[in-house]
């Protein structure tokens, strides 16, 4: 009786051992290699579509990160909202079941309140005063305030200027706004800045909006000139009006609680594939969009 106690409990314990085992490997994201050998699998998700500029240089992340690392650390990554959206993907940064998500800076100022500031109009004069500052130290320590709730900035994508595109009433000045509804990102800066404007501030999800200007629920909406066309809203806009009002820069953010559990080897990894993704990035954003695009959008 003793003996097959002593053989059950035996049992039971080497059973929560490899369970354990097997989850610490499941947080991890290690998965067996054709060699034998152990690689690290970072699971990455966003809410772009496949062929935006970000996404594109996401999987240029994914292949530079295999060939520095030799392959020993890989990217998994999942478009278009499939692991939740935006928020979600922040959240489970911070429990750490994620490992990376591409978010914009007016999505952090609940988590990072110093990042407010690219939400003001006006304050860059141009690109090129906008990527000093961001390749400057500033940049670099905004980055990193997210350190405390677990989200450590990686790098800068851009996302060019914010505009504004309508209906039916051409924006050349701010007195055209007056008593348009303009859907406008979750955030207090944004709503505070259209709203000061004299439109009414309307947040509506991104993945909803073609239905709301379809459907009249607002009358136009702000942002850049690929979100504008890669998703379609020129079926329903005939104005785009290039006023680069703000400059709100994409980051590409990491658990900090994933970072910490890599060697300072991969740490390296990571933070090189991320460096050289942002700058492929930049220069496929300059690329004119196709004439397609083009010869929908008027420009008020």
């Amino acid at each position: 009786m003793k003996k097959s106690s002593s053989f059950f409990i035996s049992g039971l314990l080497l059973g929560l051992l490899v369970a354990t085992f097997g989850f610490s490997l499941l947080l991890r994201g290690e998965k067996q290699g054709d060699g034998g050998q152990r690689e690290m699998v970072l699971k990455l998700g966003h809410g772009l579509d496949t062929a935006h500029p970000v996404h594109v240089a996401m999987e240029f992340m994914k292949e530079r990160l295999e060939e520095i690392s030799g392959g020993a650390v890989t990217m998994d990554i999942y478009p278009g909202s499939v692991l939740g959206p935006e928020i979600q993907c922040i959240e489970q940064l911070q429990n750490g079941s994620l490992a990376m998500t591409k978010t914009y800076s007016a999505a952090m100022e609940n988590f990072i309140p110093t990042m407010v500031v690219f939400g003001l109009p006006y304050i860059f004069r141009d690109a090129d005063h906008f990527w000093n500052v961001l390749d400057g130290d500033l940049g670099k320590q905004l980055l990193q305030q997210g350190e405390s709730k677990f989200l450590r900035g990686l790098c800068y994508y851009d996302s060019g200027s914010r505009n504004f595109y309508t209906k039916e009433t051409p924006i050349r000045t701010p007195a055209d706004l007056k008593g348009l509804k303009i859907r406008v990102q979750n955030s207090k800066t944004a709503i505070d800045m259209v709203k000061a404007m004299g439109a009414s501030p309307t947040p509506i999800a991104w993945g909803e909006l073609y239905s709301a200007l379809a459907q009249g629920t607002v009358d136009g909406a702000e942002n850049n000139l690929p979100s504008f066309t890669s998703n379609k809203h020129y079926e329903v806009c005939k104005h785009f009006s290039l006023d680069a009002h703000t400059r709100v820069p994409d980051l590409l953010l990491m658990s900090s609680k994933v970072w910490n559990k890599l060697d300072p080897q991969m740490q390296a990894w990571v933070q090189q594939a991320a460096d050289e993704s942002s700058t492929f990035q930049r220069k496929l954003w300059k690329k004119k969009p196709s004439k397609p695009w083009l010869r929908r959008v008027r420009k008020a």
